[in-house]
């Protein structure tokens, strides 16, 4: 018989387990019945005030609650889904999702702590719902960075795809800033979606600190330079990169009416994104020159995590931050003293070309802002490079 004593350290709980293991199997009325019971009461005390024995397991607690209420596997269908779902879920096959286990929580009373394997942990309010987005679409292009091959997978887990997809802007509490006073720019959980996705993007994208000081004439000429050149636009990111600007190129999402996007990173670098929803020439370099004037304006700040979201296609009323974003783009390519004094000749391709090869940018812009001033989109289309942008741009994104 073991000495047997008030159970302190680590290692007298485990001589006590070792002992007790050999008593287990003792026959009723041996003498040593009295020790087998004064050490398991004993081992009680000590686990009960200092070993952690953990959560139960989830799987164990649902058959746990099964037995409890003479529930059958079937009966689980309404809490996990199909017969199948079940079936892996008990067998470990299929680890429950974040609807699985608020349906378990709160249809079968099984403990939140238990279903989540945390201690003392709650269920969050359910923030994001599959039907408010164009899930399929998103995974498709690789919206979510998830373990599920297979949409109807991702489906399943489709709370949990959509956190991990909005983790970063929700640290940085972006809110869309859509100044567009005559046309929606669209569902406003599907662009959010977009500009996390354009967040994610550049996570790990490290440049230099950002200084306005560099934001200057030379660097605005430099870009706007890029636009001579048959693939300049292949050179955009890295101008700007070095000068402690991201650029994205970033598809817009289904129901959505969106050119371009400026906002400041969480290490406070300007990011500029594009959408190429208009594969034109004049549009990009519009667009991008419009999305730098913001940025020129201090209409973003790195205090307020504004998001800017522009249709540049779209003519504002009565908007002046836009309005100057516009002048700001239009200036940058063609001074307002050069354009007053060589817009009216300007009737021909040939005119066109020529004015563009003295400034050492491309035609499209003239052509494009001739058609956008006069409101005449059937002008100049062998001008404005319909369709190049995609082909030279998207093998590098």
């Amino acid at each position: 018989m073991m000495n047997i004593k008030i159970i302190k350290t680590e290692q007298e709980y485990k001589n006590a387990l070792a002992r007790i293991e050999k008593l287990m199997n003792i026959p009723s009325g041996d003498s040593r019945e009295d020790e087998l019971e004064l050490l398991s009461l004993l081992i009680e005390k000590y686990e009960d005030e200092c070993v952690d024995v953990g959560l139960p397991d989830p799987v164990e607690a649902i058959k746990f609650r099964m037995e409890q209420a003479d529930l059958k596997r079937k009966d689980l269908v309404s809490y996990i889904g199909s017969q199948s779902k079940v079936s892996e879920v008990l067998n470990r096959k299929r680890p429950l999702s974040l609807s699985m286990i608020r349906a378990l929580n709160e249809g079968l009373g099984i403990s939140a702590e238990v279903l989540l394997q945390k201690s003392e942990s709650k269920l969050k309010e359910c923030r994001y719902r599959l039907s408010d987005y164009p899930f399929a679409e998103m995974f498709k292009r690789g919206y979510f960075n998830s373990i599920y091959k297979k949409l109807n997978e991702a489906k399943q887990y489709a709370e949990e795809c959509l956190e991990e997809l909005f983790i970063n802007s929700n640290k940085m509490k972006l809110k869309p800033c859509c100044r567009q006073s005559n046309h929606a720019l669209g569902d406003i959980n599907v662009l959010k979606a977009w500009q996390s996705q354009v967040l994610n993007l550049i996570t790990n994208e490290k440049l230099q600190p950002y200084h306005s000081e560099n934001f200057n004439e030379s660097f605005i000429d430099r870009i706007t330079k890029l636009s001579y050149f048959s693939e300049g636009i292949r050179f955009v990111k890295e101008a700007l990169n070095k000068t402690g600007i991201h650029f994205v190129i970033l598809q817009h999402l289904p129901k959505t009416y969106l050119d371009g996007a400026c906002f400041f990173s969480l290490l406070e670098n300007p990011v500029i994104a594009m959408t190429l929803r208009h594969d034109r020439l004049d549009n990009f370099w519009f667009t991008l020159l419009h999305e730098l004037g913001h940025i020129s304006n201090c209409d973003i700040t790195k205090d307020e995590k504004e998001i800017i979201m522009d249709d540049t296609s779209t003519k504002h009323e009565s908007d002046e931050v836009e309005d100057n974003a516009d002048k700001f783009a239009h200036e940058s390519f063609i001074s307002s003293n050069v354009w007053e004094e060589k817009k009216h000749l300007l009737s021909n391709k040939t005119e066109i070309i020529t004015l563009a090869n003295d400034l050492g940018i491309s035609p499209a812009i003239i052509a494009g802002r001739i058609r956008w001033e006069e409101s005449n989109y059937t002008k100049f289309t062998e001008l404005i490079g319909q369709g190049e942008v995609r082909k030279i741009l998207l093998s590098d994104f």
